[in-house]
């Protein structure tokens, strides 16, 4: 999971190499190609802004899940992720999207539909995880209370 966490962190590269391109685009928005992540904070993969080339009014706020649940395992076929272009598994990196509300512990993340990004070819995509234990709603407040009660 460290080496995902690291992994993560080399997204955040200079912008003009920095593009990420999403074949099928994301969920709903099919029609946008291109995004640029970029860190809430610098050197962080906590939390990104994951804006559109294609659209200009278009971004998601992404973070990173093995931050929000410590045993977050999303399940995918190796050919799902060849599909991203061959490399090794601390090539992939994985984002949740998060719907922000206020108070900030009643954002949302989906845990079921991550995306999942090959830093090394610049490819996304976003999944849907046939885990039944992850929903498309996963409270902060709730996320923050699990690992408060984990040994």
């Amino acid at each position: 999971m460290e080496d995902r966490e690291k992994k993560s962190a080399e997204i955040l590269s200079d912008e003009e190499e920095g593009t990420v391109c999403f074949e099928e685009g994301l969920f709903g928005f099919e029609q946008c190609k291109k995004f640029l992540p970029v860190a809430v904070e610098k050197d962080s993969d906590a939390v990104l802004t994951l804006l559109s080339i294609d659209n200009e009014d278009l971004a998601f706020i992404i973070m990173n899940p093995f931050l929000l649940k410590e045993d977050y395992h999303p399940q995918v076929s190796k050919e799902e992720l060849r599909s991203l272009g061959e490399a090794g598994e601390q090539d992939y990196s994985w984002y949740v999207i998060c719907t922000a509300h206020q108070p900030p512990e009643e954002s949302t993340v989906n845990l079921r539909c991550p995306i999942v990004v090959n830093t090394r070819y610049r490819r996304g995509k976003q999944l849907i995880l046939d885990n039944q234990e992850y929903t498309f709603r996963h409270r902060l407040g709730d996320l923050a209370q699990e690992e408060t009660h984990t040994c």
